[in-house]
């Protein structure tokens, strides 16, 4: 659906750019956005690496074991049907993590990972798993204390102060993931009032 709609976006800028005499610009403005693209994707790639690699260590060094102790109350709490300990808690607890500290698009393949990880145990495959809604409700609020993607893209746009937006973030983030858990238990709770 999306895709449709985008089509019909650019077609129709195109042909108001061709009625109105205004394909030069249209051209000017596609070349230098995508040349802006670019040299913004250069200026995130160093931050997104770091992260990454910060990533790739807290896994391989078993520090992930002392984030499955601090956050099993939370987990016990969020995913009371899945095991802790397990390679399904650690899918979970790293894309927490990268949540956490705000890499937004490292976390999208280590949520489809915990995903995946969930759909080995799902019952019904057909259908998400109450886990699978939670996980998905709380990646998409993504509670976030350490914005790094943000941060860094306010240094490429030279900010003065890229990190002014700490607490703003802290403040929104744990609001949206309050939100999101409250409405998953309340939908949860209506599902099975149903049945």
């Amino acid at each position: 659906m999306i895709n449709h709609i985008w089509f019909i976006i650019i077609i129709s800028s195109i042909l108001v750019s061709l009625f109105n005499g205004n394909i030069y610009n249209l051209n000017q403005v596609i070349f230098n956005s995508t040349l802006d693209s670019v040299q913004l994707a250069i200026k995130l790639l160093g931050p997104m690496v770091f992260w990454m690699g910060i990533m790739n260590i807290i896994k391989k060094s078993g520090f992930i074991n002392l984030l499955n102790n601090f956050f099993e109350p939370f987990y016990k709490i969020l995913f009371p049907k899945v095991k802790s300990n397990n390679e399904i808690s650690s899918a979970i607890l790293l894309n927490m993590s990268a949540n956490f500290i705000g890499l937004g698009n490292a976390a999208t393949p280590l949520g489809i990972n915990a995903m995946k990880e969930l759909q080995k145990v799902n019952k019904n495959k057909n259908i998400a798993s109450p886990a699978m809604c939670t996980l998905l409700a709380l990646n998409t609020s993504s509670l976030t204390v350490l914005p790094t993607t943000i941060i860094s893209l306010r240094i490429a746009s030279s900010s003065l102060e890229p990190e002014s937006i700490i607490i703003t973030t802290i403040f929104a983030t744990s609001i949206s993931t309050i939100t999101a858990i409250i409405l998953d238990k309340f939908f949860r709770s209506i599902k099975r009032r149903d049945k």
